[in-house]
């Protein structure tokens, strides 16, 4: 008989083994297909029963419903279950998450070291760690872990996993966390800290805030509490300051009870321990003696300490400014040069303390004399300089308005001064030159207002002299006319010729009344000459209303003879004219003494006066047409020509100018023009006359296209009413 060989004792041991995993195995099969009714788990606090099936088991529904993530996994780190508070945490079904790889839920960082947990995990033990899970969305979870060993049956193959949700203690010790370091920060910090919440109402403040905002600034919105300006005059708002893309660091100016604080104004946001935005922290930097600081540096370096106006430093970096701004707008401007006469001998006399009192109170009358976007500087000793910008858009225009404000300087500072015990007297001799070429340099400039102020000097001080000879030759030529135009107006110097207005047919329908000047030196002087000047000077005021009362009278004049009493009258009237506001007492009191027919009146406005107040034009039209006198749009078509106008505006008649009619045979282009106001008038119910008729051709080709009235050298010239045909 054969005897059996004896076993391998290490066989035996590993055949021992195997039957135990498989039994171990066969455990773990059951537990997931719920064949079990409970799994004791074995750990240093004892059994632990949790039960995986049957609703009826009240360990199991203990398990579902605690307020821990519940994990088991195998010895190769696979959840095999996991109860729904964890899946909860991870933000994924739970049938995702049974099945997967722990390691996937685990942040990077902790994942070796949870691995070397498991390592040194064994029964009866218990590990504990802090790590943070990886939910399905990419928010980080921290928890605390508590890890044990599961023995099933006499196998160590799986482990019991309990996290708990640190989500809001972190949060909380964050804010606590904060709130201590804030609190450091706001009672040490020599600066203004604010915190406000995400409605901007202020909940933490330094007690710098406190002083600077003058009372409790607590719970209230920020804008209330700092009502903070920027340099240009606008509010700053939080909510713009922490928008993308703004600038979060400004500068800013807070007034409290008639003090200003200069402010450098840092925000941004306060954000929580999970990322989340909580707030804002508004930090104000008090720059006020910085700023004042730099303001006595620059008023030091661009300021006389004297009279405090613009040295020369300051002077010429605006002069540079205005050259180019001249340049621009094509609006001239001046520079005057100003010399106070016998300055030397005031000063060496009563001293300089006396003399730096009449230089203080000079600087302050040319101050008075110009506008405030002028410059008034001093360039040392008893030498001042002007500049004035935006003068006209014509150089004789801005030199006429020049001579005017330096005429205006002389008669200022030739006023008394009190200096203190002394009553003085001081005359000053001015020198002006345009600046109107861009390309001439400043220098040049200053230059030429100093050589014209030598040159007042030569002419016996106490007057002004313009650099550009031409220049002072026709500025003295306009002073004269100027004073002849005054002297016209009180001897009766001036009078009305009248041009013949005709219709298709020839016959006379009336005429149009034009000044003259009668000068006793000159002789007949046309309007072209002299209304621009009484426009500028507002001598037009008189004129226009000595014309209106002779026009009247001509018209009643006129309605005494059977054949002219059918006549209709027209008289130009200036903007400037109508826009003065007892314009319609002067026509209805031209009209009551004269005895004129209204009907006959007929009034001629440019289009110069839609260019201003249209309701105020309207208005006195309706006020004129009461009275029963008509209204002709004179020049149409050469300014501001606007249908919506013409409908608004109460109009009889539009005047074609004699521009068009005189080219409306050669160019095409005028000839349309024509056409063009000749087919809208009767739409707009107004009638047309044609002014500069001189040919027979002319009138042909404008009765072709539909005109009816007339008025030209071609039917009369003008002349005394006598002479009309």
């Amino acid at each position: 008989m054969t005897q059996a060989p004896a076993l391998d004792p290490l066989a035996a041991e590993n055949e021992a083994l195997r039957a135990r995993l498989a039994e171990a195995e066969e455990t773990l099969r059951a537990i997931r297909n719920g064949e079990v009714d409970a799994l004791v788990v074995s750990g240093s606090d004892g059994d632990h029963v949790f039960t995986l099936q049957g609703a009826d088991y009240p360990y199991r529904v203990l398990v579902e419903e605690m307020s821990e993530g519940a994990i088991i996994l195998t010895a190769e780190g696979v959840i095999f279950y996991a109860n729904r508070r964890l899946a909860e945490m991870l933000k994924t079904p739970l049938e995702q998450v049974i099945g997967s790889a722990c390691d996937r839920w685990i942040a990077p960082a902790d994942a070796a070291p949870f691995r070397a947990l498991l390592n040194r995990t064994s029964a009866p033990s218990r590990q504990r760690m802090e790590l943070t899970l990886r939910a399905s969305d990419g928010t980080n979870v921290p928890c605390y872990l508590s890890v044990s060993c599961l023995l099933i049956g006499e196998v160590l193959g799986s482990f019991c996993v309990v996290a708990t949700d640190l989500t809001e203690q972190k949060r909380s010790e964050a804010i606590l966390a904060a709130e201590k370091l804030a609190r450091l920060i706001l009672d040490q910090t020599a600066e203004a800290i604010v915190v406000c919440d995400n409605a901007s109402r202020i909940i933490r403040a330094s007690a710098v805030a406190y002083r600077l905002c003058g009372e409790d600034p607590l719970d209230q919105p920020f804008e209330r509490a700092f009502a903070l300006e920027r340099p240009d005059g606008a509010g700053v708002s939080l909510a713009d300051l922490l928008r993308v893309g703004e600038q979060r660091r400004v500068e800013a100016k807070l007034e409290r009870r008639g003090e200003f604080f200069h402010l450098v104004v840092s925000v941004g946001p306060l954000v929580g321990p999970l990322g989340d935005k909580l707030g804002s922290v508004v930090t104000l930097t008090d720059i006020t003696q910085r700023k004042a600081a730099e303001e006595q540096i620059e008023r030091l370096a661009f300021y006389d300490p004297l009279t405090r106006l613009p040295n020369r430093r300051r002077l010429l970096e605006r002069l540079h400014q205005a050259v180019e701004t001249g340049a621009r707008s094509r609006r001239p401007g001046a520079l005057m040069f100003i010399d106070l006469d016998n300055f030397k001998v005031l000063n060496d006399t009563l001293g300089h303390d006396v003399g730096d009192l009449l230089l203080q109170q000079a600087a302050g009358r040319l101050l008075d004399c110009v506008r405030e976007s002028d410059t008034v500087a001093r360039l040392g000793g008893d030498e001042f300089v002007v500049m004035l910008e935006g003068l006209g858009e014509r150089a004789e225009a801005a030199a006429a308005k020049a001579q005017d404000i330096g005429v205006k300087v002389l008669a200022a500072l030739n006023e008394p001064y009190q200096l203190a015990d002394h009553r003085c007297h001081s005359t000053a001799s001015l020198g002006i030159t345009l600046i109107a070429d861009h390309q001439t340099p400043v220098e040049d400039l200053l230059k030429q207002a100093d050589l014209a102020m030598y040159q007042a000097k030569a002419a016996g001080r106490n007057t002004l002299r313009f650099f550009n000879p031409d220049m002072q030759a026709a500025l003295e030529a306009r002073s004269a006319l100027e004073t002849q135009l005054r002297d016209g107006l009180r001897d009766g110097q001036f009078l009305l010729y009248y041009q013949a207005q005709v219709d298709d047919a020839g016959s006379l329908t009336g005429a149009e009344a034009l000044v003259r000047w009668q000068h006793p030196q000159r002789g007949l002087i046309t309007p072209y000459e002299f209304i621009p000047l009484a426009e500028e000077t507002g001598l037009i005021l008189p004129l226009g209303h000595w014309v209106l009362e002779s026009a009247c009278g001509q018209l009643a004049a006129w309605a005494h003879q059977p054949q002219r009493a059918h006549l209709t009258l027209a008289v130009n009237v200036s903007a400037r004219q109508f826009r003065d506001p007892g314009f319609v007492d002067q026509v209805r009191t031209a009209l009551a003494a004269s005895g004129a027919d209204p009907h006959r009146l007929k009034l001629e406005l440019t289009e110069s006066l839609l260019l201003e107040d249209v309701t105020d034009t309207i208005a006195k039209m309706t006020a004129l047409k009461s009275l029963g006198l008509g209204f002709s749009l004179d020049d149409f078509g050469t300014g501001y020509s606007s249908l919506s106008y013409l409908k608004r505006l109460p109009l009889d008649q539009l005047k074609i100018d004699q521009s068009f009619v005189r080219d409306a045979l050669d160019n095409p282009n005028d000839a349309a023009i024509v056409r063009a106001i000749l087919a809208l008038a009767p739409n707009l119910n107004l009638t047309v006359i044609a002014e500069g008729v001189e040919t027979q051709a002319q009138r042909a080709f404008l009765i072709e296209n539909g005109c009816r009235a007339f008025q030209g050298y071609l039917f009369g010239r003008p002349g005394p009413a006598a002479a009309l045909p």
